[in-house]
This record gives structure tokens, sequence and C-alpha cells, in this order.
């Protein structure tokens, strides 16, 4: 690769890093110019490890010799074209506004064209599915991630107007598993939601289970959840829920009973609770990734 030693953050070849708009980091509707940020060397090595694309790295100066083995693993084989590494002093680094480079290390990477959500689901063979709907708040979508990942979620949906997962607080927060848990978009527009992504689930034989409080919700630990086959599990928005209407569309509704009189969770602590009870435990009881980084 390309090691390109950098002085001055006006130099153009920095503008994915400098000078692009927030709207811009959150393309969706053009995907293939599309540039998402990566933070921290884990984040990165677990992206690279998905497959996804490096535009180029910027590197404070002591990253620059952990970083070579996985610099090196990427480029062996000659298949990727040569992706330059910007090098610049930490000093410099901490100058780089709304980035916490404290680790520094980034990545600018292409953004994928997403897949349909049958596609999606038929390719990972999944039989647990998580359901974001209109949560706007980007540490809670990587939290979800981060609890989808550990306790065996197979892949995620995400609505129209759910934030960005490839946005890089979610990014950073999900500790990279954003890369590893299978996802989508289901509808290109709120008009078009929850239908796309009910009849998507339903045409792929799963159960839509609605986690909400209404009159005739089930309990989370009732024995029938985990006796079905394909569930899909819908989560709301951090104020309100879910949409009455996205209640209708699912098959059930289900409660996770408290104490103390508190009706509800945090999303992301709900997101948790809810994974651990209704997904696959790992039969050893634990499971993690070991890479350069962990």
């Amino acid at each position: 690769m390309a090691v390109i030693y950098i002085n001055d953050l006006a130099d153009e070849r920095l503008a994915a890093y400098t000078r692009l708009t927030e709207l811009e980091l959150r393309c969706r509707l053009e995907p293939e110019k599309g540039i998402f940020i990566a933070e921290s060397a884990k984040v990165i090595e677990r992206a690279l490890a998905a497959g996804y694309e490096p535009v180029s790295f910027l590197l404070g100066e002591k990253w620059l010799e952990p970083m070579a083995p996985l610099l090196g693993a990427y480029e062996e084989g000659g298949a990727h074209p040569e992706v330059p590494v910007f090098v610049a002093p930490m000093e410099l680094m901490e100058q780089l506004t709304g980035f916490k480079v404290t680790r520094g290390a980034l990545c600018a990477m292409r953004r994928p064209v997403l897949e349909d959500p049958a596609e999606l689901l038929a390719r990972t063979q999944a039989r647990r599915v998580a359901v974001l709907e209109g949560i706007v708040d980007h540490t809670n979508v990587g939290a979800i991630f981060r609890s989808a990942a550990a306790l065996n979620v197979d892949a995620i949906l995400v609505s129209p107007s759910c934030c960005d997962p490839l946005y890089r607080r979610a990014v950073r927060v999900s500790m990279g598993t954003v890369f590893q848990v299978p996802w989508t978009r289901a509808g290109s527009n709120v008009r078009e939601w929850p239908r796309a992504g009910v009849d998507a689930l339903h045409d792929a034989g799963f159960t839509c289970a609605a986690l909400a409080l209404t009159d005739e919700s089930v309990s989370l630990d009732d024995p029938a959840l985990q006796e079905m086959d394909k569930l899909a599990l819908f989560l709301g928005t951090e104020g309100t829920g879910l949409a009455e209407r996205t209640v209708r569309a699912c098959d059930l509704a289900v409660r996770i009973p408290m104490a103390h009189g508190v009706d509800s969770l945090n999303v992301a602590a709900a997101s948790a609770v809810a994974f651990w009870q209704l997904c696959p435990h790992v039969s050893n009881g634990y499971h993690y990734e070991k890479g350069l980084f962990s």
C-alpha cells in the first residue's frame, strides 16, 4: 500500500475525513458513491474481514506499525486495488472535528448496495430476525447490533425511518458488529412501511412479533415463542414504541415481564433481554472473535 505522510488537513485527498457533510456521509440513495467512516483498529479489522471496500486509511503516526499486519493481509495476493494510507502526527489528528481519534485509526469505506429483504432472508437462512422501526438514536442502533451479534440474531431489517447503521457513532458503539450481522432496509420510503417488512417476513415463513404493551400481549417467557421455527421481533422508536399500524400488522404482541411498576426499558436494553430469551444460546456459553485487535 502507498504510505503518504500528511502535514496539512487542508490536503484535498483527506476530503472524506474533513469536508464531507453529515448528509453526504449518510448517503443511502446512491450507495455506489456513498462513503462511511470506520473508527478504531478493531472496527476497521471487522469491516475488512466482512469484505467492505476501503477508499483510504488515515492513521496517527504511532498506529502505522500496529496496523501494518492488517494492512499487509488486506494487500496480500494483489486482488485488491492499491489504497492510500495517509499518516499524520497525532496532534494533527486531534484537530479533526467530530472524530474521536484518541486511538488514531480511521478508514473511509464504500457503502455496499443493500440487498432486497427477501434475498437477505433466503441467503442467510435466518430463523431469528430483529426489525428496527424508526429508531433515531445511533447509540441505540449500535448497541442493538452488538447485542444481536452476541446473542445469535441471524439478520436485522431496518425501516426507512430508522437511522443509519453505518453512521460512524452506530458503527463505533457496535464495535464493528454492524459488519457481522447481515442487515438491510425494508422499503425505500415511509409509505411502504410496515408492509414492506411484514410482507417479506411472512413470505419467508416468519411469525412477526411486536414488542409492545397491549391487552393481548404474551409474556416473553411463554414457551410457545421459543418453539416457533422462524420468529421476527419488531422493536420501536425510543419515545412511543412501535406504531399502532405496525402492531396490528404483526401476528402477535410480546411484553417483557417487569417488577416494581416499571413498564418499559430503553430499546437497546429491551432488545438484549428479548434476544437472550428467544434466540438459540451458543452451546459452550461463550463466543467471541479473536483478531489482531481483540
